[in-house]
Order: C-alpha cells, then structure tokens, then sequence
C-alpha cells in the first residue's frame, strides 16, 4: 500500500509533465469566438481565455511555455494590441507554463494569494518574471475593454488557489479547473483541494451565470449552464456513494474496485487520460474519508 501512495503522489506531482507529454502529435491553437470581445483557445493544458479591445489584451491562463509562440501567433491574428494583463487561475504548470514568457511581453500577472505562495516556494524554483505581480485574497473586478470581469475566490475546490472569471457584458465564464467539461475532474488533494469545496464551488457559480452563459472549462468543450449543472449531479451522485461506502466499512481497495459506482459516467466517456473512473472512485474516496 505504501509503494502505491508514493506512486501516486509521483504521478499527482507529475501533472503538468504528463499534460504536457501525453502526446507528441503537433499542437495546434484553435480559436473559438464566444463574444464580440472574448475568446477561447485550445490547445495542450489548460483553456485559455482572451478579451480584447483597445485597452489591450487581457489573457486567462497560458498552457505550456513551449507552446507560448503558437499562442502569441493566434493572439496577434485577432489584436495588434500587446498583452496588459495575464490572470492564473490556479498554480498548476499546465495553466501557468507560459507565465515567464507572457510576462516579457510587457504582462502584469494576476492570481490569488495562494498561487503566488505556491509558485514562490516551488522546487525548482519559479523565475521571478513568471511570478504574479499582484494577488488577491477573496474577490476582485477589473474593467477592461468595455467589460466588468468579476474575478472570484472558491475555496478549497480543485486547489487552494482557484479563482473564476465572469465577463459581466459578454456573459462568458471561465471556470479554471472547477469545471472538467464532460471529463472526470482532477480534485488535487495534496494542494488544498476537496471533494466538498468543489462541490461547493461548482453551486456557487451556478448561482451566478443564466441558460444563456457560455462556459471557458479548465479543460474539454466550450459549455453551458445545464452540463455545468450535470457536472454538479455527477458530483453529489458520486459522493453519495462513496459515502455509503465508507460508512459500511469499506476500504480505498473496495472502492476502487466498484465499478458500479461510476457505471453512468464511464458509459458517457467521462474517463480521460490523467482522471479514469478508478482513480476519480480513489480521489473520492480519500478526500471523503479525511
């Protein structure tokens, strides 16, 4: 049992590696227009979002640092104007591989206290240009390019860091890693994420965004309200039956063995390479268990 707890915590540490290796096609950045302002790309790692206007360019997270000239070539394709601000919405090196790189394109980088904690104390050590210049603790709001952009604290969800974006005009969300669009989600338990705050977070949000608002997740498809709302089903279903398993005395190896409990999902194609149903059925059942 040791030998596999110090497997999985090389593998969890190893995340951003894996994101960035898991296959060795040619990358390419797709662009997707959600607004007359805001954009999402794809690519390798995490969703990134982009608001654009005369102000400049306001960016959401960055994927890997060698990807950081095909993303600045898809950006410069829609703005000629340089890159003012670059928010991560939580630490992770599939979300913030590029900071150094935006950065020296003249960026001011964004994110809660914890991201900067985290980055600051990392092993290697973070350059200082990839560090965030300003961070925030609970909420904050910019006004940019004719959009009030409310940013927002969730805690502990998928890290201890997570913030989400809402372009108030435009109506588009950016959820960070709070949301796995019709993925398994990815609860980072060993930096300050649980089962309960995500939960939490994802109903937070839903509080705030209509049928209407296009959804920016961590990773997968462009979404919407009411498959954010089955991501939360999915979520409380989950917990319920790991809950009952534990309570009737079962072990992490029952657990991960149950296929049952995941039956529904697995059947949708919600295992990926980094989250399959055993390990979404293990992560529930040590964050529950704690």
């Amino acid at each position: 049992m040791k030998i596999l707890k110090s497997l999985f915590t090389i593998y969890a540490l190893s995340f951003a590696f894996l994101m960035s290796a898991q296959n060795n096609q040619e990358v390419i950045i797709e662009t997707q227009q959600l607004s007359d302002n805001v954009y999402m790309l794809t690519g390798q790692g995490g969703n990134i979002g982009i608001c654009l206007g005369e102000e400049g360019v306001f960016m959401i997270d960055d994927q890997f640092a060698r990807l950081t000239p095909k993303i600045l070539k898809a950006i410069k394709a829609l703005s000629d104007k340089p890159i003012q601000y670059l928010i991560n919405t939580h630490y992770h090196g599939d979300h913030t591989g590029g900071n150094e790189n935006i950065a020296q394109q003249g960026a001011k980088i964004i994110a809660h206290d914890n991201v900067y904690k985290r980055l600051s104390e990392s092993t290697p050590a973070t350059p200082k240009e990839a560090l965030p210049v300003i961070s925030f603790n609970d909420k904050l709001q910019l006004h940019i390019n004719g959009e009030d952009v409310l940013v927002f604290h969730v805690e502990n969800a998928h890290t201890d860091g997570d913030a989400l974006l809402y372009f108030t005009q435009s109506n588009v969300l950016h959820t960070g890693d709070t949301f796995f669009s019709e993925l398994y989600p990815y609860i980072d338990l060993d930096s300050g994420g649980s089962i309960n705050g995500y939960i939490e977070a994802v109903k937070k949000t839903l509080i705030l965004i209509d049928d209407e608002t296009k959804i920016i997740p961590g990773h997968g498809k462009l979404s919407n309200k009411a498959k954010y709302q089955f991501f939360l089903s999915m979520l409380e279903d989950l917990k319920t039956k790991v809950v009952a398993e534990i309570e009737s005395g079962k072990s992490e190896e029952d657990v991960a063995t149950n296929t049952n409990i995941t039956k529904t999902y697995d059947d949708l194609g919600y295992s990926w390479a980094f989250i399959n149903s055993e390990r979404i059925r293990r992560t529930f059942y040590k964050g529950l268990k704690q």
